[in-house]
């Protein structure tokens, strides 16, 4: 045997123990759990990796792409310029993959494939938050509007450029599934490809109670900080009153009231997950559920807060909903930036020859709406200021007095 082919026969042997390794690190992971070794795979295949499971990989391809990088700048509640300390969509992203990972490793599913779905299930949202999205909605109405979660799925499936040969970021069919599915009060799965009737994996089903979980809490805290709620306006809640009571009963009297609102939204939000991880667990355990397709064929879903929890979440959604997300201060900029979006929309509807070449270019095929849906939708929201500016405002011009 050459030399060569001595290299080339040790390089394959090492491949395949790598390889198998990353299958062997999944073995410990519960029955129900998704295993990237099951995986329905890729549109495009592709060669193992040495040193990650699909998963594993999949996340990395989300982490390093444009779309992610662009939450940074992007409303979750409160505009970018209103401050650095308010959650953005990226900071939300954020907490919403490290509280998935949590329920995720306790209760023995592949944390890998959860991540990822956290990662990226907010990819296709619009600048200024559910204001834009509402926006698009509304003008897409009778062509069956606009639905974040879908725009998601297209960005990760054509918009992302990455490859000179393929489309799209080319993720496993459960990360994309998990998109397609992705449900909780403020998002409602379109009609996609992916089976309505089958369940999605567990791990999306924890992302969508990570999701609940982050923003309802976050934006609480936000809006106390912003000074938009009194703490005393949480008596409307007896039992969120009396978490705020009790922590304000362990700190003195002259602590700042930003650490007794910091330890009650910790309490508040470890309750919450360790509600899922019990009952979660009570419903597998009852059901005897192993398998996956045992969780795909459950009549529902199978990650879920208890009825007590989940009666406080909806108590707590209707609070923000009345005293925060409809207060005057929310409500201008939604206004604001409805009109941006919408009057840009327009805009490049009647001159679709003011839309970047590369938009213009897909025209035929996709058709302009949907064109335009993809250049405003994939836009930050200074992005989209500058481009309201440029298009609509007059521009000071230095005169000439030579």
């Amino acid at each position: 045997m050459t030399g060569e082919a001595e290299r080339v026969m040790a390089l394959t042997t090492t491949e395949n123990d790598i390889v198998r390794e990353n299958e062997d690190s999944e073995l410990a992971l519960a029955p129900y759990a998704a295993r990237s070794s099951e995986s329905r795979g890729r549109t495009h295949a592709v060669s193992p990796d040495l040193y990650r499971t699909e998963y594993q990989r999949d996340r990395d391809r989300i982490i390093h792409c444009v779309a992610f990088r662009k939450l940074e700048y992007k409303t979750q509640v409160y505009v970018i310029h209103e401050g650095d300390y308010y959650r953005t969509r990226l900071t939300h992203t954020l907490e919403v993959a490290q509280i998935a990972r949590t329920l995720a490793g306790k209760l023995g599913l592949n944390v890998d494939l959860t991540e990822t779905i956290a990662l990226s299930h907010d990819l296709g949202h619009t600048p200024f938050g559910h204001s834009g999205e509402a926006a698009l909605q509304k003008l897409l109405a009778d062509r069956g509007g606009f639905e974040h979660n879908r725009q998601s799925l297209r960005v990760i499936e054509l918009l992302e450029q990455r490859y000179h040969d393929i489309p799209g970021l080319n993720l496993t069919w459960e990360v994309r599934e998990g998109i397609a599915k992705h449900t909780t009060a403020y998002d409602t799965p379109g009609e996609t490809s992916y089976d309505p009737h089958l369940r999605p994996t567990l791990e999306a089903q924890v992302c969508d109670l990570a999701d609940e979980i982050a923003y309802n809490h976050h934006d609480l805290d936000d809006a106390l900080e912003l000074g938009m709620l009194e703490v005393e306006q949480l008596r409307e809640m007896e039992w969120l009153w009396e978490i705020f009571s009790r922590e304000q009963s362990r700190h003195p009297e002259d602590a700042e009231p930003k650490f007794v609102r910091y330890r009650a939204i910790g309490h508040m939000m470890g309750e919450a997950i360790g509600d899922v991880l019990t009952y979660s667990a009570k419903l597998l355990a009852q059901n005897d559920i192993a398998s996956v397709d045992a969780v795909r064929e459950f009549p529902e879903r199978l990650m879920r807060f208890s009825p007590e929890m989940h009666a406080r979440q909806g108590e707590l959604k209707r609070f923000l909903l009345a005293n925060v997300y409809h207060h005057p201060h929310v409500v201008r900029m939604q206004t604001k930036a409805e009109r941006f979006v919408t009057r840009l929309f327009n805009l490049h509807r009647e001159t679709p020859t003011q839309l970047p070449l590369e938009f213009q270019a897909r025209i035929g095929a996709d058709g302009l709406d949907q064109v335009i849906v993809d250049y405003i939708s994939g836009m930050t929201d200074t992005q989209c200021m500058d481009e309201y500016i440029m298009a609509f405002e007059p521009t000071m011009r230095r005169r000439n007095t030579l």
